[in-house]
């Protein structure tokens, strides 16, 4: 390999493992082993640099169509970057997070991604102490992580609250899948203080993942007596449960139901009426969430915290009450 690039054994070991070399030298190296029919090692390779070349990736819930979005998105990514990503379901459970984010250390991935169940958990300053840990979505408290891509949950909340007033509504039910164990997660804080800055009635409602409980949440929620007019879903995955109450209980959206996403999963485009939601910019997210962790991996990186914008996407899903 090296005499078919004319550069160093280093160089080429280098290039191959897509560290401390430009992209053009990888490039032209992965040229080379592709038409001389070279394959690395893995096993050799992990001996060598201490490496697995795997990623962890710990999802906080893959029954949410969004994080499955984002869990296919870094997979590709990495893979494009030349590592693997190992990928697990914590399935919204604080416990089985700790486990989890525990069996990825104890397998040596090479670094680690996060969207947090509990983004306050004391396991997250451990974590970091002993490899490179990058957070989506929620900062995690106290510890020294290889890097975040944060929501501005603030002005996601702000944007949602106020287009549903400005709508006319003034009772909104918030469904949420934070469990009581996890109540400071900072979208959940933001809707209460902002509902009251807004002079607006919330009404705080569990949704657990999965399109069964999320429904039967939100069927409970519209049959009460006193229905709110609006229902503010923290993801869509959620609001598509919402749709579907409406449909058992005979209730039109947005005639009867006002519903309000938050994260503009694909399908949501696709429903009847099309999904009002706010958008996050997923590639966004996975290019800054693998650019930071493989840097952070390679020994590269500076601690850096990106911040995630939200756009409104209006469609015909809010409406005034009726």
């Amino acid at each position: 390999m090296a005499q078919a690039t004319g550069l160093s054994p280093a160089a080429v070991s280098y290039a191959l493992r897509g560290m401390q070399v430009s992209e053009e030298t990888i490039e032209r190296v992965r040229r080379a082993a592709a038409e001389l029919g070279y394959e690395a090692d893995p096993i050799a390779r992990a001996l060598a640099s201490g490496r697995t070349g795997m990623i962890g990736l710990l999802c906080g819930s893959l029954e949410d169509l969004w994080q499955q979005s984002l869990a296919v998105g870094i997979g590709r990514a990495l893979r494009d970057k030349d590592r693997y990503a190992l990928i697990l379901d914590a399935a919204g459970d604080p416990a089985r997070e700790r486990t989890l984010a525990h069996q990825l250390r104890d397998q040596r991935v090479d670094g680690m991604i996060v969207q947090p169940v509990d983004p306050a958990a004391a396991l997250w300053a451990e974590l970091a102490e002993t490899l490179p840990v990058v957070a989506i979505g929620d900062a995690l408290t106290g510890a020294r992580t290889a890097g975040e891509v944060v929501f501005d949950n603030r002005r996601g909340v702000t944007m949602a609250l106020e287009y549903l007033k400005e709508n006319g509504h003034h009772h909104i039910a918030v469904l949420t899948s934070t469990r009581p164990s996890t109540p400071d997660r900072p979208a959940d804080v933001y809707v209460t203080a902002e509902a009251e800055r807004l002079g607006l009635r919330i009404d705080v409602v569990t949704a657990p993942q999965g399109l069964t409980a999320t429904t039967e949440a939100a069927c409970a929620l519209l049959s009460s007596a006193d229905r709110p007019t609006a229902a503010f879903c923290f993801s869509d995955s959620i609001a598509y449960g919402v749709y579907a109450a409406a449909s058992e209980l005979g209730l039109a959206v947005p005639g009867d139901i006002s519903v309000m996403g938050y994260d503009d999963h694909p399908m949501s485009g696709l429903l009847t009426p099309a999904l009002t939601t706010v958008d996050w910019d997923i590639d966004g997210i996975v290019r800054a969430a693998v650019r930071l962790v493989v840097a952070a991996a390679d020994g590269r990186a500076r601690r850096r915290r990106v911040i995630q914008e939200p756009a409104l996407r209006e469609r015909g899903s809010v409406g005034a009450p009726s």
